[in-house]
């Protein structure tokens, strides 16, 4: 492939429709209400364009049928195979009969899926023995083999049964889209094939610059719809997808460029700090030496602080790399400067640990005072400034949701006065009523709790833009660094500083290892009998609550980590139940001998999910942690009582704390060694990663038990083995990206809407990405209105509506 640069010229100018009109005409007029009202109602798709833009996720022959031992598990699926025979029995509880059809892949490798009909009478009468078939419903584990049930099905023709019309359609692809158990894929296939032919292409215009179709050598745009939904060799398809892949790229990488370009050309207060202000005291009372990466991302923020454009970087490095001393080293800077620093967490314990971890680090340098930074020639006119005089203190300030009247209106009226050099707090920062008094940066704690939206607002507080530093401690692979965040700088931390123990990790599987259910605990024990403390994490809280993790209501949710939708439900470990006892693994189905496993509403169908409260209640019983003090923490507490607990954990005087994931970022325990992560399978890659992380900080070697009650095969399996096969976290960035669904990569927890991403996939396709983000900065260059690049504009509005394009404002 030859180089993207230097950029042929472009085929699209002046400022004609972007398409053709009927791409913007509502379905209806072309297939008819009722087939325009499934299509919403299932797919969300209500005009020609939506449609013809909803490609197909993958391709079928009729002579490859689908490996039934590679069908997932509890996701709606289409597959393609064969009837290999046809059974009927009556119910036993009611009236009716069943219809078992077994169908093959014709791999003899597996006996074959069966699949069940109630009543099944159409099934019955046209699922005949030798039969080719698509199938589509949602599969699911029975007695650990795979079945589905109710299947909506359609024949197709075959060599043995159409003669002569099976051999044409052997030779074409079946396309096969993403479905529901209620709008199957072949009929989404035959709603496209009429739009397809009722559609004029004559005034579509391509958002690719001609001299790009030309290098990459792409089918036109007209022929590549076609052939991505009517292709009539495997080929086609594949030239049509390579075409919208690349020009998905490109439209996103050049909104990305054309962002950053923006951002830069905007006007900020250069925050050069002095030579004997706040930092060089700092600098010179820190107890530690910096490490090498903690120096050199420092001096890179220095600088780029300095400057009066504003800083967009996002910092990103392990659980335990140094972040905060290095954004606080930014802090002082910029209050050397006369300015103010807001740090943005996601949750109270989170803000509470930053107010007191850098207040204790700050030292003297944190004493109530005036703000810090009022130095000759940097804003000596503010309130609290001596003539210039070097202050020798900054006032740390906190403010969150839940604190007393009085003590919120003090720190409104300290941050608005300039009396808070750094303000720390929640989503409280966002509130009408806060106010600053020069707001120089804002540094975000763990980026991906945030909406783009939130971020914006505490900007704009700001009477410049602010300078913007984003921290996260979930490793970033270079290509979702360069589809996310394509218009931020990027500095890594890789280093760990000293003091740093190993973390051993263990998966606990209680279906195969019953036994393990006491082990776990005795261990514990042994871990407190060391003089060492236990996290014990749990998905909820108790109480009838239906959240899985409330953590202080800040957080907006990550990475589908908790209930994605992966079929989390089939499993559990019974509201801590089977934890306590042997005699359960948390199984469906389990003997009646067993009883109500403790922490199990009576008459439940399957295992609840550990919950905060019943674990305490049912640990304070557990013989083996006899005389251990346990306690909750989780966000419904009131502040008191979750300050209290977290500095009752802190002093040692808690020797198991039973939590949320409210203490999966940010909280520091130099004693604490162990921690039990119960339904472990229902986090994600990088929410374990990151809770394991809270062991292990002082010096002592930590140990971290992944507890499941999901069966071996069950797919979310492979996350625990994941996580149990190494502590790099970017190599586990890299693994979770394998392991999501499609299309998952910019999900709404990280664009503020759904899914953005089509046919690009970040790790199959970095050249891609990479190429397009050439062209992109070429073609911002020389264009940055894309006036010459018209259709290339409208393609970008189209592609990021209002609700996706919020991912971009992240400056």
């Amino acid at each position: 492939m030859s180089s993207a640069n230097p950029l042929p010229p472009s085929s699209s100018s002046g400022a004609q429709p972007s398409g053709p009109a009927e791409f913007a005409l509502p379905l209806d007029r072309l297939i008819g209400k009722a087939s325009a009202t499934s299509l919403e109602k299932h797919l969300g798709l209500t005009t020609v364009g939506e449609l013809l833009n909803y490609f197909p996720r993958r391709y079928l022959n009729r002579g490859e049928l689908t490996p039934i031992d590679k069908i997932p598990v509890n996701e709606d699926v289409t597959i393609m195979a064969r009837v290999l025979s046809v059974t009927k029995r009556r119910m036993r509880e009611r009236k009716g009969f069943i219809t078992d059809v077994v169908v093959t892949d014709d791999t003899g490798a597996l006996a074959g899926l069966k699949i069940s009909f109630f009543n099944g009478f159409k099934a019955e009468k046209e699922l005949q023995p030798r039969a080719l078939a698509l199938f589509s419903g949602k599969v699911t584990l029975y007695n650990h083999a795979r079945t589905l049930t109710n299947p909506l099905f359609e024949l197709l023709p075959d060599d043995e049964l159409a003669g002569h019309e099976a051999e044409f359609h052997a030779q074409r692809p079946l396309p096969v889209y993403s479905a529901t158990a209620k709008l199957p894929s072949w009929k989404i296939q035959r709603v496209v094939e009429t739009v397809l032919a009722a559609v004029d292409f004559s005034r579509l215009r391509d958002p690719l610059p001609l001299g790009i179709v030309r290098r990459e050598k792409f089918v036109d745009l007209e022929e590549a719809y076609r052939q991505i939904h009517a292709p009539s060799e495997p080929a086609d398809w594949q030239r049509a997808r390579d075409r919208f892949r690349y020009q998905e790229a490109l439209v996103l990488q050049t909104a990305l460029v054309r962002r950053r370009a923006q951002t830069a050309a905007e006007e900020a207060t250069a925050r050069r700090g002095t030579a004997d202000g706040l930092l060089a005291a700092f600098d010179a009372a820190l107890p530690f030496t910096l490490t090498p990466g903690q120096q050199s991302v420092g001096d890179v923020l220095a600088a780029e602080l300095s400057v009066d454009h504003p800083m967009n970087r996002l910092l990103q490095g392990e659980v335990g790399s140094g972040k905060t001393v290095v954004a606080l080293r930014a802090m002082l800077q910029v209050i050397d400067s006369g300015g103010q620093a807001a740090l943005l967490a996601p949750t109270e314990v989170l803000a509470a640990q930053h107010y007191q971890s850098i207040r204790a680090i700050l030292g003297p340098l944190a004493a109530d005072g005036i703000l810090g930074g009022l130095l000759s020639g940097a804003g000596g006119d503010a309130p609290g400034g001596v003539n210039g005089d070097v202050p020798a203190s900054t006032q740390v300030t906190l403010l969150t949701g839940s604190m007393p009247a009085a003590a919120r209106k003090r720190a409104l009226l300290d941050a608005a006065s300039g009396t808070a050099g750094i303000i720390i707090g929640t989503h409280a920062l966002l509130s009408d009523n806060v106010r600053f008094f020069d707001l120089g940066l804002i540094v975000v704690d763990e980026q991906h709790r945030f909406g783009v939206e939130q971020r914006d607002v505490l900007r704009n507080k700001a009477h410049k833009p602010p300078h913007l530093l984003v921290m996260t401690a979930t490793p970033i692979p270079r290509t979702v660094a360069m589809t996310v965040f394509g218009d931020l700088e990027m500095s890594v931390l890789r280093e760990l500083p000293a003091g740093r123990a190993p973390i051993s990790t263990h998966q606990v599987g209680l279906v195969e290892n019953p036994g393990w259910v006491r082990r776990i605990w005795s261990r514990a024990r042994e871990e407190i009998d060391a003089g060492h403390q236990v996290y014990v994490v749990c998905p909820k809280i108790g109480d009838d609550s239906d959240d899985s993790d409330d953590s202080d209501g800040d957080d907006g949710g990550y990475d589908g980590s908790v209930g994605d939708g992966s079929g989390y439900g089939s499993g559990g470990v019974g509201g801590a139940g089977p934890l306590l006892s042997a005699a359960s693994t948390g199984q469906q189905g389990a003997s009646a001998d067993q009883g109500n496993p403790a922490g199990r509403p009576a008459g439940a169908s399957r295992p609840d999910l550990a919950e905060v409260n019943t674990v305490v209640e049912q640990l304070r019983t557990e013989p083996a942690l006899a005389g251990a003090r346990i306690e909750a923490l989780h966000g419904r507490l009131d502040t008191e009582d979750k300050a209290d607990t977290m500095a009752a954990f802190v002093a040692g005087d808690v020797d198991v704390l039973v939590s949320t994931t409210v203490i999966e970022v940010g909280v520091d325990v130099h004693n604490a060694t162990m921690m039990v992560i119960l339904d472990a399978d229902r986090f994600g890659i990088s929410q374990l990663h990151q809770l394991r992380g809270r062991v292990g900080r002082g010096g002592l070697p930590g140990t971290c038990l992944l507890v499941t009650a999901l069966e071996p095969p069950h797919p979310s399996r492979r996350r625990l083995d994941a996580v149990a096969a190494t502590t790099d976290g970017f190599v586990l960035s890299q693994e979770d990206l394998k392991l999501r669904r499609e299309g998952d990569i910019l999900g709404a927890s990280q664009s503020g809407g759904r899914s953005t991403l089509r046919l690009l996939r970040v790790l199959a396709h970095e050249d891609i990405i990479a190429r397009a983000r050439e062209d992109a900065a070429e073609i911002v260059r020389k264009d940055p209105q894309l006036r010459e690049n018209s259709a290339l504009e409208a393609a970008i509005e189209a592609y990021l509506n209002p609700e996706k394009e919020a991912f971009l404002e992240r400056g």
